[in-house]
């Protein structure tokens, strides 16, 4: 059988074969690995689906209706690069063999990441500052990785369409998908192990400042979920409702993996503060203030919720900066960047950090250490109302 051009029709249907493929591998991997290095795949999911549903996405307790309509919309965007790069490119790319489509993977993981982090969500068509702010870009560039490392199989998907039979890369073909099958099911292992109370034992020398560590930013992540479940219900602004309903449901979420941390590493020591640990918490709001949110309604409300939540963010990224600095174990430095990336991004969120403001902000956060611009402006906003 005479084989057709690449760039051609064939080079669309194969593209968009693989694309469902490596978009399902890499929703799987999400899913499996999100506990695994500190994160709540139901709140990625829901700031996921925040990219088109907006503020209507935000919830305290992420729905399935939510969690499902993320993982559509990242399937399609996963799908939708697999159709730029062999359909829309397939001219240059759908006559390449599977090890130099190897080693574009990471270069393509990296461009197209970047393109959606710095512009596509931030900017246009989106305009949506959410996303780049809460989710440091390190995630985004795993799982496009995840996706593209699909992308050898394409040339065995492309005889198959073609009826070319047998395909001469049929065995590296094979052999791929049987080691992306397994590496899938393997992440699949440990997170069922994971939810039954079993962790890949701690790692590194600082058992004792990572149990202090944990213990701080546990109980701090609890008055900061308390205080954002109240504006989640209270505030009158509809847009500060929704991201106190974020910022309630992404601290609960890393509550319960680091309590499944807890479980797994330490037990049966004790996860609970000491008075000397609580003492030195920064950013924690004292009762009296936390009973006048209580009393406050209104714009009043809003001012100050937004004065306390924003200096119990800049409290938990001193923490989180310096666990990155002294933790043992590698997922709770993982655990910390995001934890500082999320805190400082949901404040640029508060004061209304949008477009180019929010992309440079969000870069900071990524890169740089808590400045001391950052803890004046958090303490400004605090001493505010």
């Amino acid at each position: 059988m005479p084989i057709r051009p690449f760039g051609s029709a064939t080079a669309w249907r194969a593209a968009a074969l693989l694309g469902l493929i490596s978009s399902t591998f890499s929703t799987l991997v999400s899913q499996f690995t999100a506990a695994r290095i500190g994160r709540d795949a139901m709140v990625d999911w829901m700031v996921v689906a925040a990219i088109p549903l907006r503020d209507a996405a935000l919830q305290a307790e992420p729905s399935w209706a939510v969690v499902v309509a993320g993982i559509l919309f990242h399937q399609w965007a996963d799908f939708s690069w697999a159709l730029v790069f062999f359909g829309l490119l397939g001219r240059w790319t759908a006559g390449l063999s599977p090890a130099t489509l190897l080693v574009l993977c990471v270069p393509w993981a990296l461009l197209t990441s970047c393109l959606e982090w710095f512009v596509l969500v931030p900017l246009l068509p989106f305009r949506q500052p959410l996303f780049t702010l809460e989710q440091p870009y390190w995630i985004g560039f795993l799982v496009h990785l995840t996706s593209a490392s699909i992308y050898p199989l394409f040339p065995a998907l492309r005889d198959r369409v073609e009826g070319r039979r047998p395909s001469p890369h049929r065995r590296f073909c094979a052999l791929w998908a049987g080691l992306a099958a397994a590496g899938a099911s393997g992440l699949g292992v440990l997170a069922l192990l994971g939810w039954l109370g079993w962790e890949v034992p701690h790692l590194g020398d600082e058992v004792a400042y990572d149990q202090s560590y944990l213990r701080r930013m546990t109980e701090h992540h609890e008055q900061g979920a308390q205080l954002a479940a109240l504006a989640a219900e209270r505030a009158e602004d509809p847009r500060l409702r929704a991201l106190a309903g974020l910022m309630a449901a992404a601290q609960a979420g890393e509550i319960a993996v680091m309590m499944q941390w807890w479980d797994s590493w330490f037990a049966p020591a004790s996860p609970l503060c000491t008075p000397q640990e609580r003492e030195a918490m920064p950013g924690m709001a004292h009762p009296e203030q936390v009973a006048a949110l209580r009393r406050s309604e209104g714009r009043d409300f809003d001012a100050l919720f937004v004065a306390l939540i924003s200096r119990h963010h800049a409290g938990a990224v001193q923490m989180a900066d310096e666990a990155l600095a002294r933790a043992g174990d590698p997922r709770i430095r993982l655990l910390s960047h995001a934890i500082r990336h999320q805190q400082r991004g949901e404040i640029d969120l508060m004061h209304g950090r949008r477009d180019l403001a929010a992309v440079a902000s969000a870069t900071r956060n990524l890169l740089l250490p808590f400045g001391r611009v950052d803890a004046d402006r958090a303490l400004t906003d605090a001493a505010g109302p």
